[in-house]
């Protein structure tokens, strides 16, 4: 027969998660929206992982880069190195040129 605080522990544990549950909802809805904010202004909620500054996005023979206002880096997505490689051969020197000017 079961014990009437078995069902009452049971009931306090499903409370207890679907609390955590509705909690992280909020907490993802919130960076969601934070970044939806920062698409739709042009700004990037991204950081650099070289020095923390934030990333731009701009685009280069028709791939779309990031490049941090800060440091300069240039960090390309999952997918893009292989786009521009598909490009012609120079490439690399055309990239490197647009963001250092002799």
């Amino acid at each position: 027969m079961p014990d009437i605080f078995d069902e009452r522990r049971k009931g306090m544990e499903e409370e207890y998660f679907h609390r955590k549950n509705q909690e992280a909802i909020e907490k993802m809805s919130a960076k969601m929206a934070v970044a939806a904010e920062a698409k739709a202004s042009g700004t990037s909620s991204m950081r650099c992982p070289r020095c923390d500054g934030t990333l731009g996005s701009t685009t280069f023979e028709d791939v779309e880069v990031d490049v941090c206002d800060k440091c300069g880096g240039v960090w390309l997505d999952s997918g893009e190195l292989e786009q521009l490689t598909k490009c012609d051969p120079g490439w690399f020197s055309r990239l490197w040129n647009s963001w250092n000017p002799e």
